[in-house]
């Protein structure tokens, strides 16, 4: 049997990865060294879950579900950035509640258009242009673009109704979605003909609500006996429990007040997410539909038990599916109480949004010692010195270079004699999946200083090049120089020195 409806899914997402900037040189004719200009990389593309009209099923997930957003685009020369990556939007229906690996709900999706990033893109490398500065005029090296996050959620349907039909299977539940809307659910006469919810939008005088038809329940559902578990989900969202008891059921042990027992006793041992409200099924609206009353047996029974069910405080119509009877009253009391339970809904205050912005003294970073199979090590954890290794090129000297710089601005080597760190130790900068490990030295250089300060060339220093007013000055001294030199030629040869210097040579 070919499946058309799924209502949880687990997704495997990977947003894109930045791409590299790049270290490249301005060359024109005549000017073969005019400065850094390599552009940047683009963003990596983000993953976006959206709620879409469109959209009534998980089934395309569930198919496929492994998705992952464009990489950035490496930068050029010549200042030339690369292009962005584009963001994956992955449409979700109506009521999907994304819960990460451990179960945590991540984010509740209600209201068309509402969306939310579920991985972000990696940011793209600076190229050595954007490096450069005025201590660091020609950067010969690039930073590199962050990966994208990677990251394993599950997508769970709790459908968005405002009353569900809950009951033993074959009580006639998708009958009267059919009667009551405009829905078209397949209908047998067999146990378990409804596999999957079936929404319908009714109207009652002025009154506009929606109706679920929920498979039916068996004892023990609340641990996941026969659909029980599936779909008891999508009652948690419906204000309006309306209790569908077959009074013309032939089974043994069957009557409607053991239906309603065993049906009321699943609701009260399932527990609704916590994050969502976590109302119990207990506390919901419930009406009492003794349905088939077009079977004389059936409408007897209906009229006995009637009273009973009055006695415990619940309000009981009698109905049929087949003949239309009872459906008006049935309809209008459904809607009285959506409108009540709206009503109270809306009258809720939202919570206030309480902002802790970091503290003035929160360098960002932790240091700790830590022991391992080798011996003792420091890690080091943070959102920026893990975001500076990944973007290091650690095969250009200049560049771990540059990287020791940061960590010592940022107050990493400081951190480190705090915590009894010395020279020689190992220090592991990020978690055990793509840590970076090296030995410590606290004044890191590398050969890339030879040629002068980090950052760079002594080809591009301005000092290395005379301006016009020292070229002049320089003009003026050396004509001084040989005015002077030719003074004391023409002294020599007027005082007769040169004549006196040639009869010493001829003797």
């Amino acid at each position: 049997m070919a499946v058309n409806f799924v209502d949880r899914a687990v997704l495997h997402l990977t947003a894109g990865s930045g791409g590299h900037g790049v270290a490249s040189v301005k060359r024109e004719k005549f000017k073969p060294l005019g400065g850094p200009d390599g552009g940047n990389g683009g963003h990596g593309g983000s993953v976006i879950l959206r709620v879409d009209p469109q959209a009534t099923t998980l089934l395309d997930y569930h198919r496929h579900p492994h998705r992952k957003a464009d990489n950035g685009k490496p930068g050029g020369g010549d200042e030339r950035n690369g292009a962005d990556g584009a963001d994956l939007v992955l449409p979700v229906p109506e009521g999907t509640v994304v819960k990460d690996a451990d179960g945590r709900i991540v984010v509740d999706l209600v209201g068309m258009g509402t969306e939310h990033v579920i991985a972000r893109g990696g940011r793209g490398g600076l190229g050595n242009k954007a490096l450069a500065s005025a201590r660091r005029k020609a950067p010969g090296f690039a930073l590199l673009g962050e990966p994208g996050e990677d990251v394993d959620v599950v997508l769970e349907l709790k459908t968005l109704a405002d009353v569900a039909l809950i009951g033993f299977p074959s009580a006639g539940k998708s009958s009267l979605v059919s009667v009551l809307s405009a829905a078209k659910p397949k209908i047998a006469d067999y146990p378990f003909t409804t596999l999957v919810p079936n929404l319908g939008v009714v109207t009652a005088g002025t009154s506009r609500f929606t109706i679920a038809d929920v498979p039916g329940l068996i004892p023990g559902a609340h641990e996941g006996k026969g659909l029980g578990l599936e779909f008891l989900r999508h009652v948690e969202r419906c204000s309006v429990l309306a209790h569908v008891i077959d009074c013309a059921t032939l089974e043994p042990g069957r009557d409607p007040l053991t239906d309603l027992d065993v049906i009321e006793r699943e609701l009260s041992l399932y527990v609704p997410d916590a994050d969502l409200g976590g109302r119990p099924l207990g506390d919901r609206t419930r009406l009492i539909v003794l349905n088939k009353a077009d079977v004389p047996e059936a409408r007897e029974l209906a009229e006995m038990v009637r009273p009973d069910l009055e006695a415990r405080g619940y309000e009981v119509f009698i109905v049929s599916a087949v003949a239309h009877l009872g459906l008006k009253e049935l309809t209008y009391a459904m809607a009285r109480h959506v409108e009540t339970a709206r009503a109270e809904i809306e009258a809720v205050v939202p919570p206030r949004v309480v902002l802790r912005p970091r503290s003035v003294d929160d360098q960002g970073f932790t240091v700790a010692r830590e022991n391992g199979p080798d011996g003792p090590f420091y890690r080091v954890t943070g959102e920026r010195p893990i975001r500076w290794v990944r973007q290091t090129d650690f095969s250009n000297d200049e560049a771990v270079g540059y990287l020791a710089d940061r960590l010592a601005r940022l107050g990493v080597e400081e951190e480190l004699y705090k915590v009894g760190a010395v020279a020689g130790d190992t220090v592991v900068i990020g978690s055990s999946d793509d840590a970076v490990v090296f030995d410590w030295e606290p004044t890191l250089q590398s050969g890339a200083e030879l040629l002068g300060a980090r950052g760079t060339d002594l080809r591009l220093d301005e000092g290395a090049r005379p301006t016009r007013d020292e070229k002049r000055e320089a003009m003026k001294d050396r004509y001084a120089a040989r005015a002077a030199t030719q003074e004391e030629l023409d002294e020599e040869r007027r005082s007769d020195l040169w004549h006196l210097r040639r009869e010493d040579d001829d003797a």
